[in-house]
């Protein structure tokens, strides 16, 4: 049930983006590229809003979207429950899931940072 909920919700968001993109273009240009500005795509003098904008409300965004937003249902953590086995990349780039690197009866600790 919650996979067709989020289904109908991002389809219909990219169904109402793609229709404004095409009624009112300059402004979604103009909304896309303030959206930009958050996440600093704008920033970089090599990537501009031409190579990123069009793909915004396209049946690829739907895809990426789906995929993302389904994975996170299944990576949900509740008190009293087992942690969910996510997957994880080491930083020599191998796929593993966070419970491969428990070890007998020791707790397993992560450590949440970031740079910048």
């Amino acid at each position: 049930l919650q996979k067709i909920l989020i289904l109908l919700q991002v389809t219909l968001s990219v169904v109402v983006g793609k229709t404004l993109m095409i009624l009112f273009p300059n402004a979604m240009k103009r909304y896309i590229l303030k959206m930009g500005e958050k996440s600093r795509m704008n920033q970089n003098p090599k990537f501009s809003y031409e190579n990123w904008g069009p793909t915004f409300f396209s049946f690829k965004y739907l895809q990426f979207v789906l995929k993302v937003k389904w994975k996170r249902l299944e990576d949900e953590a509740y008190e009293g429950q087992p942690a969910p086995n996510t997957p994880v990349v080491t930083l020599s780039g191998e796929l593993r899931h966070l419970l491969d690197f428990m070890e007998d009866n020791r707790p397993l600790i992560l450590n949440f940072g970031s740079c910048s």
